[in-house]
């Protein structure tokens, strides 16, 4: 991209030309950051998760086949004897195991969904609230540019 430079008559004029380039090269690099960030940011785990993950997709496969209801009737008897009742006895993880198996066979799509958005609610408040600042561009709101 060529530039005219044809305004410049005198120092005057080149210092706020320079200002302006100086201006327009930090924007540049602040909208190419953020830009980058945000093409970064599609590749997370947590926007993966909420892209593929949603609702309306877990019940079109949870219907015909239960997945979640299954793998949570496996994997949280032994969540809860590994952790919560490490040291009990033969009985009470026997109990705990049962229990706990029933409950998860119940547990479908949608409360395993809901419980996920839960969780992720109590970190991304923290968040949000310490990535809005106002910026002062100098710009009044009454403005023809803004």
């Amino acid at each position: 991209m060529m530039r005219s430079y044809k305004d410049i008559r005198n120092l005057e004029d080149l210092q706020a030309k320079k200002i302006e380039l100086k201006v327009e090269y930090i924007l540049k690099q602040n909208k190419l950051k953020a830009d980058t960030k945000n093409f970064f940011h599609q590749f997370t785990l947590g926007s993966l998760i909420k892209k593929y993950a949603t609702p309306g997709n877990l019940f079109k496969v949870d219907d015909k086949l239960n997945l979640s209801g299954t793998a949570m009737s496996l994997l949280l008897p032994m969540f809860m004897n590994k952790t919560l009742f490490r040291g009990a006895g033969f009985l009470t993880k026997a109990a705990v195991g049962l229990i706990s198996g029933k409950v998860g066979k119940s547990l479908d799509a949608e409360h395993l969904s809901a419980i996920f958005n839960s969780v992720k609610g109590f970190f991304t408040k923290k968040k949000d609230k310490k990535d809005k600042k106002f910026i002062d561009y100098g710009i009044p709101p009454d403005s023809e540019t803004y």
